[in-house]
């Protein structure tokens, strides 16, 4: 690990150093600091992207659920996957809410209830990088299951998520289709979450990277099982089909890990997949747009109960 953490902060230090001329020829030299992070969640992207084309890809040409009939949407599914991975989707988190979550915690450290480390309750963990990362990969996997299930669970949040659900078509892009506001809402309940347990910059990009890669390969169209153990230990693609079923869709809630939805009830270790989708689109004909905008659109007109 150190020597991967070595190798990705020479190349993060190469695309800053590469973005630095053009900060101070647009007058925007203030903006270093967040320069060096944002090159961080680019570089993190970039390195996503790659193993989506050169190792997910072949395995859904090698051994796919169902054949590929509507690559439309898939197209579609690339954009928000392009979006969200390069870093253009936190660049307008950055204008707009950063600002509001650092004065927020600035106050509160101004007033003495500054955040504590969640690693320093136990003795020896901060001596353990790759202990450290693992305990609050934990924490935050618990913390995104909870979150999917009220997205599931709440009507109001549910008209934006069943956007997520819409695809019948489910490859390694579909992770990232989402509502806007759905994502905004997410992202923003986990960056509170990592400031209140005092979760290092470099371990928060990590384990979100990490839980990126792991979604990629689970919403992918290829037909892999991890086994009778292995189903149990990290979520695989037929574990997480289960939950985009059309019949089974109210199981199967896991991030990254199946341990939740053994414990709560909510597992679903169904041995073959299901077709995908949302049942009203079935049975109703509700539309839920083609294109990106088409979609952010009839998600919102759900929202305020218009559609």
């Amino acid at each position: 690990m150190t020597w991967a953490g070595e190798m990705f902060a020479a190349v993060q230090q190469q695309l800053f150093e590469m973005s630095s001329p053009w900060l101070f020829a647009w007058g925007l030299g203030n903006l270093l600091e967040d320069a060096y992070a944002a090159s961080a969640w680019l570089l993190a992207g970039l390195l996503q992207i790659a193993v989506l084309m050169l190792v997910i890809g072949p395995l859904q040409r090698w051994r796919p659920v169902e054949p590929v009939t509507d690559r439309a949407t898939v197209r579609t599914d690339v954009i928000y996957t392009l979006i969200h991975r390069l870093g253009l989707f936190r660049l307008a988190l950055f204008f707009s809410l950063d600002p509001i979550f650092d004065s927020s915690f600035g106050a509160l450290r101004a007033q003495g209830l500054g955040t504590f480390h969640l690693d320093q309750l136990w003795p020896g963990v901060t001596d353990g990088a790759l202990t450290s990362f693992l305990l609050y990969l934990l924490v935050f996997d618990f913390a995104a299951y909870w979150l999917h299930r009220g997205q599931h669970r709440l009507n109001w949040w549910w008209q934006l998520h069943s956007l997520h659900h819409a695809q019948r078509q489910m490859t390694m892009w579909s992770d990232n289709r989402n509502h806007f506001l759905d994502s905004l809402l997410v992202d923003v309940l986990l960056v509170v979450l990592a400031q209140l347990i005092g979760v290092a910059p470099e371990q928060f990009i990590a384990i979100v990277a990490l839980t990126q890669l792991s979604e990629s390969l689970q919403h992918a169209n290829v037909r892999l099982s991890f086994g009778g153990l292995g189903e149990r230990l990290w979520v695989s693609p037929l574990f997480h089909r289960v939950h985009h079923s059309v019949l089974q869709g109210n199981h199967n809630f896991g991030v990254l890990l199946p341990w939740w939805d053994q414990l709560f009830g909510t597992a679903n270790f169904q041995p073959k997949p299901d077709p995908t989708g949302v049942p009203d689109q079935i049975g109703q004909g509700r539309d839920y747009g083609r294109g990106l905008w088409s979609q952010q659109w009839h998600g919102f007109k759900r929202l305020v109960g218009r559609a």
